[in-house]
């Protein structure tokens, strides 16, 4: 079993990660939804933006923090665009952390991730939140740091291609994404059952 903090886009906690996490845990994996918005939601990214301005960031990392205080410290961080962000800076806190899943956007690695850590990058091509420069500095950073980096791009995709209730919905896509998140998890759950001394199953 992974430990898993999955946060929420600018748009606020929705079905798209209330039912990404179900799929994680019906996988056996233990999975936690910060609401950082303190329950309010946004219908467009700029509903989204000004409700972010309104809550601040500082508050939204906040509660993020406080959602995985007493996680523990190799729980992995799954970011959906936005959460991307609050990734990033959670992840400077936790450097032992097992990996990250970075979906919809880039985040920069933090300059303490250990090497050998697993990062997955998951965003729509083009995608103006992944733009090729962005994606080209987070592969060199992983090089220089040691990190597993995998970058999956979607061609033709829209920017929140697994979220169902919107136009850029991409049923292929999103069942990909979250087919290879799966296997990015797998492993983790691995190590934590061999840890404790029981095989896996």
């Amino acid at each position: 079993m992974a430990h898993v903090a999955l946060f929420h886009s600018v748009l606020g906690l929705r079905p798209v990660e209330l039912l990404a996490a179900e799929r994680l845990r019906r996988a056996g994996h233990e999975v936690v939804t910060p609401d950082l918005f303190g329950g309010e939601t946004a219908a467009t990214l700029d509903l989204g933006f000004r409700l972010l301005d309104r809550v601040g960031w500082a508050a939204v990392v906040a509660r993020a923090r406080q959602a995985v205080k007493e996680m523990p410290e190799e729980t992995v961080l799954i970011g959906v665009s936005m959460g991307t962000g609050v990734v990033a800076d959670l992840w400077a806190d936790r450097p032992a952390g097992a990996g990250a899943v970075l979906l919809h956007a880039v985040a920069d690695l933090p300059a303490a991730v250990r090497p050998g850590a697993k990062v997955q990058l998951h965003a729509a091509e083009p995608d103006p939140f992944a733009p090729p420069e962005r994606v080209a500095t987070l592969r060199r950073s992983a090089r220089e740091r040691k990190v597993d980096l995998e970058v999956f791009r979607y061609p033709g995709a829209g920017h929140f291609y697994t979220d169902r209730e919107l136009p850029d919905h991409d049923p292929a896509a999103a069942e990909l994404t979250w087919q290879r998140v799966l296997d990015f998890l797998a492993p983790v759950r691995g190590r934590r059952r061999a840890a404790s001394g029981r095989p896996p199953r």
